[in-house]
């Protein structure tokens, strides 16, 4: 992939486009607390600049990795405004439920469930949301609440695990068409779609727990020349060792018990093969973000992350490295990292 010059308009226009997000989903997020009387978490004067800051860090990395040729300028308009204005009033109508069941603490408050197929840790109502991850419903308005949540930087965040693909792409030189790339915990596809969108020629792999979020998945990649999803648990894939050449992993770790990260990190090494990629992105850590500590704190007690504290004091170079891997890099990104690591 070769750099690609912005333009002035370019700019100007990916600058309005963020603004607009984060203005439409802060006047959303305040409607929303004011109707249903939910009380805002204050937030210190030098955490909102530090957010503040990253955020801006943020839209010019985004903005320097199409000009070094990391990932297309198309993704920086990739926005999948259809899907957003379809499923905005279903998440609308949806919100005083949602706070309903917040204030009950009701976490199990799912569909009927095959708890010999689901481990218990997943059977529940992460972020409070309708279903948990188990209806068409929660699949169809996953990626705006998302969005709205991070306010327009949910996908700036997740594309972050690009560059380092792309640099192992060239570092090797294996041609596209015979990378075979691994998504642990797919979800709805948004990862896998905007690495199909910088890779094309990779032929992608996903797997992810729910049936409805590969459902949502298959119909968002429709158009990916090669792409294969299976309903999987990722600590048991179904691959034989050393498959893949690079596994990426985004926003799942945060929402595992401790044995159960283990579990997955063990088995990218065992499906990765000897000099393959491992990319994990996931909410920061103290350990590279200790002036996000009041942010990552509010957000395990405003949402159902039971898991959450314990990720918080489990870095994720660490538990990388620990299991034989050489770590290259651990890079943050607003409220998120990607730790880029390799199988020797």
């Amino acid at each position: 992939m070769e750099a690609q010059a912005l333009s002035r308009l370019d700019r100007v226009a990916y600058r309005a486009q963020q603004y607009s997000f984060l203005l439409n989903a802060t006047v959303i997020q305040e409607t929303a607390r004011v109707l249903t009387r939910t009380p805002r978490a204050a937030l210190p004067g030098d955490v909102l600049a530090t957010l503040r800051r990253r955020t801006e860090e943020l839209y010019q990395r985004d903005l320097e990795n199409v000009r070094t040729g990391m990932y297309p300028r198309e993704l920086l308009f990739q926005i999948p405004a259809r899907h957003y204005m379809r499923a905005l009033p279903r998440l609308l109508l949806d919100t005083p439920r949602i706070v309903r069941r917040k204030k009950r603490g009701e976490y199990k408050d799912i569909p009927p469930v095959d708890k010999g197929r689901f481990p218990a840790y997943y059977r529940r109502t992460f972020h409070w949301q309708t279903d948990g991850y188990f209806s068409e419903h929660s699949a169809e308005v996953y990626d705006l609440g998302v969005e709205l949540l991070f306010r327009g930087t949910a996908d700036v965040m997740r594309r972050q695990i690009i560059p380092p693909v792309t640099r192992w792409m060239r570092e090797t030189g294996v041609a596209p068409g015979h990378v075979r790339l691994l998504d642990l915990a797919c979800g709805t596809g948004r990862t896998l779609c905007q690495l199909a969108t910088a890779h094309p020629a990779i032929r992608y792999h996903g797997v992810d727990l729910s049936p409805y979020y590969v459902q949502a998945a298959r119909k968002l990649l429709r158009d990916v020349a090669e792409v294969t999803l299976a309903v999987e648990n990722a600590e048991q894939l179904p691959y034989a060792d050393a498959t893949f050449d690079v596994v990426t992993s985004v926003y799942l770790f945060h929402e595992l018990p401790r044995n159960a990260r283990r579990n997955v990190v063990a088995e990218a090494w065992r499906v990765l093969r000897p000099g393959g990629l491992l990319v994990i992105e996931d909410s920061a850590q103290p350990a590279e973000s200790p002036g996000l500590a009041v942010v990552l704190g509010n957000f395990s007690v405003e949402f159902h992350e039971p898991f959450y504290q314990d990720y918080l004091e489990d870095d994720l170079a660490a538990l990388v490295a620990a299991q034989g891997f050489r770590v290259d890099a651990v890079e943050p990104h607003l409220v998120a990292k990607v730790v880029v690591a390799r199988k020797p």
